[in-house]
């Protein structure tokens, strides 16, 4: 069997996915956390903190708020309904991060949790990294 043959049937038994609907949903709670975000600067700010502070503590915020919802359930019950929604934005990488380890912890501190909590968001450092020192090369070479 070759690729277009398994192909068709792949696509004769798979139901199709409700792109619009699904693309609306990822905007929404995309939106929603960003918006969240943002409310949680504005806080930050009025109880007095820098702009830049107010930044930081948003993205730790966030990211904690993700890790504990990924440990208690709740934020794979959220991923399911939002998709890349909650992906894009800094939960997401929190929430790659902590499920890996959540998942692996019964191996153990060393051997589970921590050899395995990057396997996830691991490419993603590496490859961002790389792609902004090439970035970053190329910017000086032109300028």
């Amino acid at each position: 069997m070759d690729k277009k043959e398994y192909q068709k049937k792949v696509s004769a038994v798979m139901p199709p996915s409700p792109k619009i609907k699904n693309t609306v949903k990822a905007y929404l709670f995309g939106g929603g956390i960003c918006t969240i975000g943002q409310a949680l600067n504005l806080l930050y700010t009025n109880l007095g903190a820098s702009k830049d502070d107010a930044g930081i503590y948003v993205a730790i915020t966030l990211i904690t708020l993700s890790a504990i919802l990924t440990g208690l359930g709740v934020f794979d019950k959220i991923a399911r309904h939002a998709g890349a929604g909650t992906i894009v934005p800094i939960t997401g990488f929190a929430n790659s991060v902590v499920s890996p380890a959540m998942e692996f912890s019964p191996q153990g501190r060393i051997l589970g949790t921590a050899a395995n909590m990057f396997s996830i968001s691991g490419p993603v450092i590496v490859y961002g990294t790389a792609a902004a020192a090439i970035y970053g090369i190329v910017y000086w070479a032109l300028n």
